[in-house]
């Protein structure tokens, strides 16, 4: 006597059971291996081959999985190939894009402009790379956004690498009044340069003359430092060129602006009349009103009555 349903079929279940044993542990087995090697290829050469080894074992192992628990279920392959060649041509024409993006993936991998860990300027979108997939490359921003760029925008766009050598320049720009010795500003800025921890003494800072400006002479203050150091730096040499200009009394001069308000901006003046006919109370008294304060002898204004000729009325 059996607990199961008679409607059950004990080989069908059995079938399930290690179609679904087959699964969990050949994707257990990808996983393991696809970890592995990206740990060893990443030790021996960069986090950029590693995550390609590991990409390139775990897609063929999932495929090879799926293929064995399908052949356990008792599923002939040989309608679902045939199948698929048709299904993947409709899909080849419905997803252009996504074809265009793996092929665009494949030069990004054989070119390799950026590995993982660079940070890299696309557009206006500055960040770190956390991955480069099949369709599209991951990055993190610095204020911690996730930007997903897909792989046919990188390739068609300028894409900046920001992190590519291990040493940047940065180049603040100082504009200094007129009156001011240049050698002495010279002086100034190479010492502050040589004060910085993080500045870099080879390749040696430069100065250089960028033209006189509407109030100002301006100079390029570049200084080189490692990559690691380049913000750090870049806030620093901003506060201590600040102190020691205060410090040295040279003046960084910028625009002024004088606002200016007296007897020669007062408005003008100005008296409207009415178009109409008065009646005879309010023209006897706009008469009176007229001659007391507005004759010509008091602002020099004349109403609408006087300046009428007898031909014009």
């Amino acid at each position: 006597m059996t607990l199961l349903p008679e409607w059950i079929d004990l080989a069908l279940l059995g079938d399930f059971l290690r179609a679904f044993l087959l699964f969990l542990l050949g994707l257990g087995v990808v996983l393991i291996a696809k970890r592995w090697l990206r740990r060893w290829v990443s030790q021996r050469y960069t986090s950029h081959h590693g995550l390609i080894a590991g990409q390139l074992v775990f897609y063929p192992g999932l495929a090879l999985v799926v293929v064995s628990v399908l052949g356990q279920l008792g599923f002939s392959l040989t309608p679902l190939l045939g199948a698929a060649g048709i299904v993947g041509i409709a899909l080849g024409f419905a997803s252009q894009t996504s074809v265009s993006n793996v092929i665009s993936g494949f030069f990004l991998l054989a070119e390799q402009p950026f590995q993982v860990d660079d940070v890299i300027q696309v557009g206006d979108t500055v960040g770190r790379v956390l991955s480069v997939d099949v369709l599209s490359v991951k990055l993190r921003t610095f204020d911690n956004r996730f930007v997903r760029i897909p792989n046919e925008t990188i390739v068609k766009s300028e894409v900046t690498t920001i992190t590519r050598f291990p040493i940047r320049r940065f180049d603040l720009m100082v504009g200094v009044a007129y009156k001011e010795d240049l050698v002495r500003v010279r002086e100034v800025l190479m010492d502050v340069a040589r004060r910085n921890p993080r500045a870099l003494m080879e390749p040696e800072p430069m100065i250089v003359f960028e033209g006189f400006g509407d109030s100002s002479i301006n100079l390029r203050f570049a200084v080189w430092t490692i990559k690691e150091n380049w913000l750090p730096l870049r806030n620093s040499l901003l506060e201590e060129v600040k102190a020691r200009f205060d410090a040295e009394e040279i003046e960084i001069p910028f625009p002024h602006r004088t606002l200016y308000t007296g007897l020669a901006t007062e408005p003008f003046p100005v008296r409207t009349e009415g178009g109409g006919e008065p009646d005879g109370d309010d023209t006897a008294s706009g008469g009176e009103h007229d001659g007391e304060e507005d004759g010509p002898g008091q602002g020099g204004e004349e109403s609408v009555e006087e300046r009428l000729t007898p031909e014009d009325s």
